[in-house]
């Protein structure tokens, strides 16, 4: 039920759970990277890692479905009505997604993927506004987006960088934004099945039909991921999990309450989380600490008040 009243509506709120989202995707990044090396995977095995992709996503809708579960007292069941919505849901937003991102991500450069990940936030805004009709594109929805992500291009470009700007290909770059407008679509439609089911029921079963899709279509394409790994590996993963269980679900609730375009375009901040904690976990200081990065903070900043300030017609 969508409603003014309610508490996910304030901007405070919003502000709040929109940034633990992008911090916990943010920190996916340098995860992902230290995962490899623990369970041995080589970055350039793409069937391994879409195994290891579906054992996070499968483990994430575990998760989110035992944990609602005992919150609820009983199995968080979907009915047979739900199942169609969860089987394109998860398509969109797990399998889909993901297959184009990792094949994609083996054949462009990592500065080229982020920058063309962070159209995301964009793209979110033109499908909610242009394919689902549900708010109306203004000006101010365009500068905030175009703020945010000519932020992403400045905090990734150097000089080599620039240069290769326009080197693109279908199977690397054109993958990539496949997956960002897959990512675009499952935020649509996640607004628009949760006006008839449970949010976290939608996030929950969906990873967990996505997570099995992903580890069976990584298994046929000859992908393996080692198992004699230690506990620190496994904890490892449980937390991957976490990330993706509670920082989608989280998402969903806030898509189900508010405007597309109010939520999404913090997804802009998710690489600045993610330069930052791979500062942290991996050494890379030399980018967070940077006046690129700085000045992309500000950009990114400054495009999420012109989607959000008050305005006296709002879409």
């Amino acid at each position: 039920m969508h409603t003014k009243s309610s508490p996910l509506t304030r901007p405070l709120v919003v502000f709040t759970l929109a940034l633990v989202c992008c911090f916990l995707w943010g920190s996916a990044t340098p995860s992902i990277k230290i995962g490899y090396q623990m369970f041995s995977i080589d970055s350039a095995d793409t069937a391994a890692i879409i195994v290891f992709a579906g054992m996070r996503f499968f483990l994430a809708g575990v998760l989110v479905v035992l944990f609602q579960s005992l919150l609820q007292r009983r199995f968080l069941k979907p009915s047979a009505e739900a199942l169609p919505s969860i089987f394109k849901l998860s398509l969109a937003q797990t399998v889909i997604q993901y297959l184009f991102f990792y094949i994609g991500l083996a054949h462009t450069s990592g500065v080229h993927g982020t920058i063309i990940s962070g159209m995301g936030g964009l793209l979110s805004i033109l499908v909610a506004s242009l394919l689902f009709r549900y708010e109306k594109l203004t000006g101010a929805k365009i500068l905030g987006c175009a703020a945010g992500f000519i932020g992403i291009i400045v905090m990734n470009l150097s000089g080599q960088a620039a240069a290769g700007l326009f080197d693109v290909s279908l199977l690397g770059e054109g993958f990539v934004f496949f997956a960002q407008f897959s990512y675009a679509v499952s935020g649509a439609l996640v607004k628009k099945y949760s006006a008839r089911f449970d949010v976290v029921m939608l996030s929950g079963w969906q990873f967990v039909l996505g997570g099995v899709i992903l580890m069976l279509t990584g298994l046929a394409a000859g992908g393996r991921v080692t198992l004699a790994v230690p506990p620190a590996a496994w904890l490892l993963l449980v937390y991957m999990g976490l990330i993706s269980a509670v920082a989608y679900t989280l998402w969903g609730v806030l898509l189900k309450y508010n405007p597309v375009s109010r939520v999404t375009i913090f997804h802009f901040m998710t690489p600045l989380f993610g330069v930052a904690l791979s500062a942290v976990f991996l050494g890379e200081w030399e980018q967070a600490l940077s006046v690129k990065t700085l000045i992309a903070l500000v950009l990114v900043c400054a495009g999420i008040y012109i989607v959000n300030r008050p305005r006296k017609t709002d879409a």
